[in-house]
């Protein structure tokens, strides 16, 4: 008797998680992708600054910080100051 072959079948591919940005628009020039986010994860210090206006943003991060993180503190802390 002949055994079956067992076709292949096709493995499907999961869509992997898209990144995130790490270009921002500045608030405070409104420059589009001017706004870079650095992340140091020894001294566990993230950073946020736009090189066409020179504005910069530093704040404590933990093992799970993303720079969109750091962008959006900065956006809050931008807030707090104006209605304040």
């Amino acid at each position: 008797r002949k055994s079956r072959k067992a076709k292949a079948v096709g493995v499907k591919k999961t869509k992997g998680m898209q990144k995130l940005d790490t270009q921002f628009q500045c608030p405070f020039c409104g420059h589009g992708t001017s706004v870079e986010c650095r992340i140091d994860k020894k001294i566990q210090i993230g950073e946020a600054f736009c090189w066409n206006c020179l504005e910069r943003f530093c704040t404590q991060i933990h093992a799970l910080t993303e720079p969109i993180d750091i962008y959006a503190e900065w956006i809050d802390e931008c807030e707090r100051a104006n209605n304040s």
